[in-house]
């Protein structure tokens, strides 16, 4: 007799359609689950669902949870939503992403990886060892891997790696068994009020990982560096270029496609030894730190060398993680999903670095007006590596609130603390006209953002 989780239960998500929401309905709905979903328009995402034999409703209405008996809701999901309001009524068991991943996830050991910045190419790279094993991880992710093109994916071992979202505090929900730590930045100030209150859930998180488990922090970040000398346990290795860490970089090269770099590692009494000549298809430091951080784990979970060489030189990579989408006029158009001053800098610097005799074009709109506000500043100054910045209008992210400056002088402090020369666009037609008119010889072009800005690059060949 084959035995169903929660034969009776039918769990509702509402916001299906974001890429967290979407990757844990996947992996339930093929645990045995029944579930379904709701979100205002359609995606990619969703029709992954739907191929996938999951009910999908397009626009938030009562009716669509009239079967329901449990409400999952996305961080994006407001207090007016009229199937939040709906499921209240009835008192059905309401949960946040976070919450019923934390549920899922106790179900296996686990591999998580948390941080401001860097989360699902780490996430992903371990996701590349593992799979290059015997070791099957059911996979939960914050992108689609182009391996398999989802976000999500049911393994068959009782293992899962599995990237958690900071934004809501929801990532204590979950019960690491080894924990990544990226970095900690000044983001979702509109939940956590001060960086004292961030890094000290973060310390909280790092505490609840079992003894027999490992927390894996990124010590080149001056807040994780930080946060090491308020730990009680220490209960932990160190990764990145700094020289007292415990996996330390050396002798980092990159190139176009490929990132090359050597790992010493000085673990507590064992003898230091060393892995050469670790290939990934991967271009930025930020990147390096982040293959670092998945070998970190492979060998304490002692996967052989040869295997994590594997893993890592056979990547497929995650979409919108500077992927080329086309070329115009001998111009390369690259797509990325950097929204945050700190994401926008490394992906700069690292593009610099390999493109070292070209112009780079960056077509920047920014995510969250909430954002913008609180980090105007470092906006202002990240841009220093590229030599043209095109400031696309903001993409507001279901946010009611007003810009507390003006934004053509905002365009201005970009040219002048970057340096940079900077054009104003007003939509996707504007961005089109300019493209056709001024892009041309010796350039690469990079779009960034977390908003539209992805579809409109994609939309480009077919107007320009």
């Amino acid at each position: 007799m084959k035995i169903k989780l929660a034969k009776s239960e039918v769990i509702h998500f509402v916001g299906i359609g974001g890429i967290g929401m979407s990757g844990l309905a996947l992996v339930m709905r093929r645990m045995g689950f029944k579930v379904q979903g709701s979100d205002i328009n359609s995606n990619k995402n969703i029709e992954r669902l739907k191929k996938n034999g999951i009910k999908v409703f397009i626009g938030h209405k009562k009716k669509n949870i009239y079967s329901s008996t449990i409400l999952v809701i996305s961080s994006a999901v407001k207090k007016n939503n009229i199937e939040f309001i709906s499921a209240q009524k009835k008192n059905l068991p309401i949960y946040k992403r976070g919450d019923m991943l934390g549920h899922i996830t106790s179900l296996t050991k686990n591999i998580v990886v948390v941080g401001s910045h860097g989360k699902t190419t780490t996430t992903s790279l371990v996701a590349s060892i593992l799979s290059s094993t015997n070791l099957d991880p059911t996979i939960i992710n914050g992108g689609v891997l182009k391996s398999f093109n989802n976000s999500a994916r049911l393994g068959k071992s009782n293992w899962s790696i599995v990237e958690l979202d900071e934004s809501d505090g929801s990532f204590l929900k979950v019960q690491p068994t080894y924990s990544i730590i990226t970095n900690i930045d000044r983001e979702h100030m509109d939940y956590y009020k001060s960086m004292d209150k961030l890094l000290s859930l973060f310390g909280e998180y790092i505490d609840r990982v079992p003894s027999f488990g490992k927390s894996f922090i990124c010590i080149d970040d001056k807040n994780n560096s930080k946060l090491i000398k308020s730990l009680k346990i220490k209960n932990y290795n160190s990764y990145g270029i700094h020289k007292s860490s415990n996996f330390r970089i050396s002798r980092p090269i990159q190139t176009r496609k490929w990132s090359t770099f050597d790992l010493i590692i000085d673990l507590p009494g064992k003898k230091t030894f060393s892995i050469n000549n670790i290939k990934v298809p991967l271009i930025g430091l930020h990147n390096i730190r982040n293959a670092t951080a998945s070998v970190a784990v492979a060998v304490s979970l002692g996967i052989p060398i040869n295997k994590i060489k594997d893993g890592l030189k056979t990547f497929k990579g995650v979409q919108r993680r500077f992927n080329k989408i086309f070329d115009y006029k001998g111009v390369s158009f690259f797509d990325d999903y950097a929204h945050h001053p700190t994401e926008i800098r490394e992906v700069l610097s690292g593009v610099k670095t390999a493109y070292s005799s070209e112009k780079i074009v960056c077509i920047f709109q920014p995510h969250r007006i909430s954002r913008l506000n609180d980090l105007k500043s470092e906006f202002a100054k990240c841009f220093n590596q590229a030599d043209e910045v095109i400031l696309c209008p903001i993409f507001t992210a279901g946010e009611n609130i007003k810009l507390k400056f003006d934004y053509e002088s905002f365009a201005k402090e970009i040219s002048h603390q970057s340096k940079v020369q900077i054009y104003l666009v007003q939509d996707k037609n504007n961005l089109a006209k300019f493209i056709k008119q001024n892009i041309y010889g010796n350039k690469i072009v990079i779009g960034m953002g977390a908003g539209s800005i992805s579809n409109w690059l994609k939309e480009l060949p077919e107007v320009i």
